[in-house]
C-alpha cells in the first residue's frame, strides 16, 4: 500500500506542472480508484475517519461528473492530498 500512496502522490504533485488534458483526466481516474481502494482497506482495519476521508477524495477526484474547482483550487487540492498521501507513508516507515 505504501507504494501505491508514493506513486499517486508523485502523480498528484506532477499535476503542478502544465501536462496535456488527458494526463489530469488519467490522474483523476488513477485517483478515483486509489482512494476508493484505500477507503475500504481503512474501513476493513477499523479506521473509519480515514476510510471517510479517502472515500470523500475518491467522489472529488472522481472524472465523471467534473467538479469545477479552477484550476489554483486543484493544485491547492492536488498538493493536500499528496501532502497527505506521504505523511502515512512516512509515519508508517517511523513505526507509529
Amino acid at each position: 500500500m505504501a507504494y501505491l500512496k508514493l506513486i499517486l502522490a508523485a502523480l498528484l504533485l506532477l499535476c503542478l506542472a502544465p501536462m496535456p488534458y488527458g494526463y489530469y483526466n488519467l490522474v483523476r481516474f488513477v485517483a478515483m480508484v486509489a482512494f476508493g481502494v484505500m477507503a475500504y482497506q481503512y474501513v476493513q482495519e477499523r479506521r473509519e475517519a480515514l476510510g471517510v476521508f479517502f472515500g470523500a477524495l475518491a467522489l472529488l477526484f472522481q472524472p465523471f461528473v467534473k467538479v469545477a474547482l479552477g484550476r489554483t483550487m486543484w493544485n491547492v487540492v492536488d498538493v493536500a492530498a499528496a501532502a497527505v498521501l506521504l505523511f502515512l507513508v512516512f509515519r508508517r516507515f517511523r513505526g507509529r
